[in-house]
Parts: C-alpha cells; sequence; structure tokens
C-alpha cells in the first residue's frame, strides 16, 4: 500500500476524501465496538476509528506496531485542538499489520521517565519522540540555510581527509594504526585547520565544510568525543570582513529559525571582558558587572585585604540589586563555598540598608571604606556587594562563576533573548606549568597583533593575538583568527612557545613546505553546530540534538562501543595490546 498522505497533513477541508496512511500506532483505546488508534509518523499523528467488522483484525495490535490503512476522512465529533489534525478522523475500512512490535523499554511520548542511559541504549526508539526528531529536523535546516548562505557569498564547499597526520598541539588525537605501513598511525583530525588553510595556499579563497571533528578528551554537558563544525577560511581579509560574514550568517540563522532580528553584536577585548565579567564567555542577557575596587583598599587596616594586595592581588566586587534581604544566612553560608570551587579563599559581604550597613566584613572595614565602595558601584540603600580578594585570576574567575550563579538562582536571565559577543585581542599564550613552557593559547597558526611582534621572544606574557571568539548566552559559539602568512613569522610562533624547527617539521612539514610559494593573508572560524543548534533548540544538553551520541565517558550504549576486537583484527595491523 502507497500512502496518500502523512499523519500530520489532514484538515476539515479533506472531509469526505478516500486515504491510504501508514505509520506507528501511538495509542489504542477500546471502546466496545469502537477501537480509536492514534497513528504516528514523523510529521504529526491521526487519530483511526475502527468499527466492529475490523475489531477483530486488530485485536492484537498495541502501541509501535506498524500499520497500513484506508479509510475516509470524516469530521470528529469530539475535537481535538491540541492535534493539529484535531478536527477529523480516518474511519478505517481496511487495515494491514505490516509488523508487530515487543513491548518497548521507554515510554515514546514528548515526555518520557526513562533515565538517559536508558534513552542511549535504545536511541532508535528515543528517536521516535517528537522532541528529538524535531532537534534533527532543526540542525538540518540550520545546515541548509548555511550551505545556501554561503554558497551565495561565493563560498565552495570542500571536503577534507578524515584519514591525516597526527600533529598533536591541543586535545589528544585519535589514532588509527596503518594495515600496510607497519607502526605508523594516521589521526582522526581535530579540525580541518591545516587543510583549510592550504586550500587558501592553493587559491580557493572562500571555503566551507560541515566538518566531522575528533578530540579525545574529557567531556561535560556540551562537548562530544566527535563533533560537527561549520568550518570557514577567506583569503584576503582582515578580522572585520570574517566578523561581517559571520554575523550576517548568524542573523540569517535566527531570522529563519526563530523568526528574530539579532540586536547588534557587542565587541570587547579579552583583558576587559574578564574584568567585567570574569568569564570569556558571559552571559550578557543579564546586567551585574564585576569591578576592580582595589583602590578602595590602598591604605586598608584590614590585614587580609591589605596583605592580598600587597602579594599584587585584587579586590574584585559586584553588586547585586535589592539583594539584601534575598539571602539567608544558609544560602550565604553556600554562595561562600561555592566560590571556594573556582580557588577563591573567602567570599565577603555588605548589605546597605536603612538601618546601616552590616555584613560579613561591615566591622573590619572603615566608614570611608564602605562610602568609597558605595560610590565605586552606585550602590543604593537594598542593595547586596559581594568581594573576593585574591591574585586577579582567580578573584575574576571566582566572581564571575558567582554572578552567571546568581543570574540563574535570581531569574535575572531573559530565557527568550540571545545575546551575541565578540571577545577579541585573546593573549597569543599561556603558560603551561606542566610542561614548564608557554605554549599556544588558540593554536600556532594565529597571528599576533602586529604592534607585539617584537614580544614573541622576550615578553610572550603580554603578547596578545588576532584571535577571536563568539560568544552567546554564556556559551562559545565559535572560534576563529587571522592566520600566519608569513613563514619568518611562523618560525618564530614555534620558537616562541619551545619547538624546534626540525620538531616543527616533522608534525608540520608538509604544511610549513607550502608557505614557500606565496601564502596570501588569510582567516576564518570555526562554528560548533551542535552547539548552535542546542541554543535554538532551547536545550542545555547537547546530546539532544546528536543522533547517535556517546556518554560523558565516551561510550555508545546502543552498540556497545568502543569494544574487544579479534585477535585476528590486531595481528593485521601489527599490534599487541599491553
Amino acid at each position: 500500500m502507497k500512502r496518500t498522505h502523512n499523519n500530520g497533513e489532514l484538515r476539515i477541508q479533506n472531509v469526505n476524501e478516500p486515504v491510504t496512511l501508514i505509520g506507528w500506532v501511538a495509542k489504542r483505546r477500546n471502546f466496545g465496538s469502537l477501537v480509536f488508534i492514534d497513528l504516528r509518523d514523523r510529521e504529526g499523528i491521526t487519530q483511526l476509528v475502527f468499527d466492529e467488522r475490523l475489531t477483530d483484525a486488530i485485536s492484537e495490535v498495541r502501541n509501535e506496531y506498524v500499520l497500513s490503512v484506508n479509510g475516509t476522512v470524516v469530521e470528529r465529533k469530539d475535537k481535538n485542538p491540541k492535534l493539529a489534525t484535531g478536527d477529523i478522523e480516518i474511519a478505517v475500512t481496511d487495515v494491514k499489520i505490516i509488523n508487530s512490535a515487543k513491548t518497548t523499554p521507554i515510554i515514546i511520548a514528548d515526555e518520557t521517565d526513562a533515565l538517559e542511559d536508558t534513552r542511549l541504549k535504545y536511541r532508535y526508539l528515543d528517536l521516535r519522540r517528537k522532541p528529538l526528531q524535531q532537534n534533527l529536523i532543526l540542525r538540518h535546516r540550520v545546515a541548509m540555510i548555511t550551505r545556501n548562505y554561503l554558497s551565495d557569498q561565493g563560498f565552495i564547499e570542500v571536503e577534507t581527509p578524515i584519514l591525516c597526520k597526527s600533529t598533536p598541539e591541543g586535545a589528544r588525537d585519535y589514532l588509527v594504526p596503518s594495515r600496510i605501513s607497519e607502526g605508523t598511525f594516521y589521526a582522526l583530525p581535530q579540525s580541518p585547520q591545516l587543510y583549510k588553510q592550504l586550500l587558501m595556499i592553493s587559491g580557493m579563497e572562500k571555503y566551507f565544510q560541515i566538518a566531522r571533528c575528533f578530540r579525545d578528551e574529557d567531556l561535560r554537558a556540551d562537548r562530544q568525543p566527535e563533533f560537527t563544525q561549520i568550518d570557514i577560511e577567506m583569503s584576503f581579509v582582515e578580522e572585520e570582513d570574517v566578523w561581517e560574514m559571520t554575523e550576517g550568517l548568524m542573523r540569517k540563522i535566527f531570522r529563519e529559525i526563530k523568526g528574530i532580528d539579532l540586536e547588534p553584536f557587542l565587541r570587547l577585548p579579552y583583558e576587559e571582558c574578564m574584568a567585567k565579567y570574569g568569564s570569556d564567555k558571559p552571559d550578557l542577557r543579564f546586567d551585574m558587572e564585576c569591578h576592580n575596587i582595589s583602590e578602595v583598599f590602598r591604605n586598608t587596616e584590614f590585614k587580609l585585604f591589605a596583605q592580598i594586595l600587597e602579594q599584587g592581588g585584587i579586590v574584585q566586587a559586584l553588586a547585586v540589586k535589592q539583594g539584601a534581604t534575598r539571602f539567608s544566612r544558609k544560602e550565604l553560608d553556600q554562595l561562600q563555598e561555592y566560590v571556594k570551587v573556582y580557588g577563591a579563599k573567602a567570599l565577603a559581604y555588605l548589605k546597605y540598608g536603612e538601618d546601616g550597613i552590616s555584613g560579613s566584613v561591615a566591622k573590619v572595614l572603615s566608614d570611608e571604606e564602605k562610602a568609597a565602595i558605595q560610590t565605586a558601584l552606585q550602590v543604593e540603600n537594598g542593595d547586596l556587594v559581594f568581594m573576593i580578594a585574591d591574585q586577579m585570576h582567580t578573584a575574576q574567575t571566582a566572581l564571575g562563576a558567582l554572578r552567571q550563579k546568581l543570574g540563574h538562582q535570581l531569574e535575572l536571565i531573559d530565557e527568550n533573548a540571545y545575546r551575541f559577543l565578540w571577545v577579541t585581542n585573546f593573549p597569543m599564550f599561556e603558560y603551561s606549568a606542566e610542561e614548564e613552557r608557554y605554549v599556544a593559547a588558540h593554536h600556532p597558526f594565529t597571528a599576533p597583533n602586529e604592534e607585539d611582534v617584537d614580544k614573541l621572544m622576550n615578553d610572550p606574557k603580554h603578547c596578545y593575538s588576532r584571535a577571536y571568539d563568539l560568544v552567546v548566552n554564556g556559551y562559545e559559539l565559535l572560534s576563529g583568527s587571522i592566520r600566519i602568512h608569513d613563514q619568518e613569522l611562523q618560525e618564530k610562533v614555534f620558537e616562541a612557545i619551545g619547538m624546534s624547527m626540525e620538531e616543527a617539521h616533522n608534525k608540520f612539514g608538509f604544511f610549513l613546505d607550502a608557505f614557500q610559494y606565496g601564502t596570501p593573508p588569510h582567516g576564518g572560524v570555526g562554528i560548533g553546530l551542535e552547539r548552535l543548534v542546542m541554543l535554538l533548540a532551547n536545550t542545555d544538553n547537547i546530546r539532544d540534538v546528536v543522533a547517535f551520541p556517546k556518554t560523558a565517558s565516551a561510550a555508545d550504549l546502543m552498540s556497545d562501543a568502543p569494544s574487544p576486537v579479534y585477535e585476528q583484527q590486531l595481528d593485521e595491523l601489527h599490534l599487541k595490546l599491553k
């Protein structure tokens, strides 16, 4: 039987039409001589009515059986406004059971009480649920909008290799042993970084790819070991060109998917972003900026603050409007423990009220200091001030984490808003205590700011780069940079991170060789597709927008991967397990 309509299509204007429908049984209800069945497919649900002539034929039918029915569209007496097809039903004249089904281990409905591990084990059943199907359809739409937009802008989609050379610089590679070349390995790409730069050297000028990427790293709710990146690279560009193109793509996606016009994208240098929000991916859907109020305490008699300032630390503070009465002592103690997770030693607070100033440090601060805090933070009666005194990075990040927690706890966040921010001028390097050297903060092909080139060797701590992130609602949506296109400068960067030219050529020789043949200025971005779809779908779990995701331990519960392999396979690959 070939179906004439899908199960979300029929309406009141179709009454009296003969139809053929196929789908899964979503619900069955017996009313004596009549049986009602909700038939489901990807597009929706249609109610079927079986009279006493057919009840024997469907006596064994239960949920998830696959049926094909012929019948006539009739108007429902008891309409269901919750269903798109709720004005009609099908008076069935003929039914065929295409396939039977066991009782499913999870409830297949919009809401299910199944544990996530159970849902992942039976993912093919979980994917029958409408919310997950809608997420995959949303992902498809985002990919198609992206392809069409970039194609219209003159970009060419090019696939790059999945089996490539291991160039470890960042996360761990997934390695693939070669059967043909004994003792050698391919790596799965962490990103198409080198290949897309080679495409610029090749003269492609505008490239994109919806690329699969692989990183062997610890997982979390918004990260998977294999993920998809909207990878974009452009020649003969500066930062403004890349940002303009990216903003155009985001505006197109959000207009077509959400029906909204995005507000202007803000921009902040990395250091200013950290100073104001204590994070390089701040949520700007609510106010509450952080402030460095160290000057207030330059001559303080409060020994703890004085000692920290003498050691080069800072006092970082934020004001919670009308927060003085919002927290119990127990809740304040819980916040104290919360900031310790981020390395802070203590959280101080002051409550400004009609009856005066109280709080954990009210008695040890002078009246002048309390008044200066009030002025610096524009505090009003009823406000609450939190302070963290520590080394700059710890004070900023701990208070930034507290800011984010308070935004959710006090319901300050507009859940329907999207606030985009370009974070720019990132540090070129970060110090690795484990390796006792500076390493590339972004990747070693990121161009330094022209004014900082002389700092590469003698002042790497204060060397800044042409790297940028696009942040939305507290998530890093993409990273990108203007790349190095000068071979001499590229060699200096390798030297700055302690990599000899011999080591550099061993890792990136094919790439460095290409630099000798005329490399254009170029730059680009890598947009996390899953993270973008996750935001558009209003979920905070990336597994909700991946068809067959892994668990936090990188396991596929459905297929039981990773799993042992046969000894013969290991022999063919010249491998022996320790």
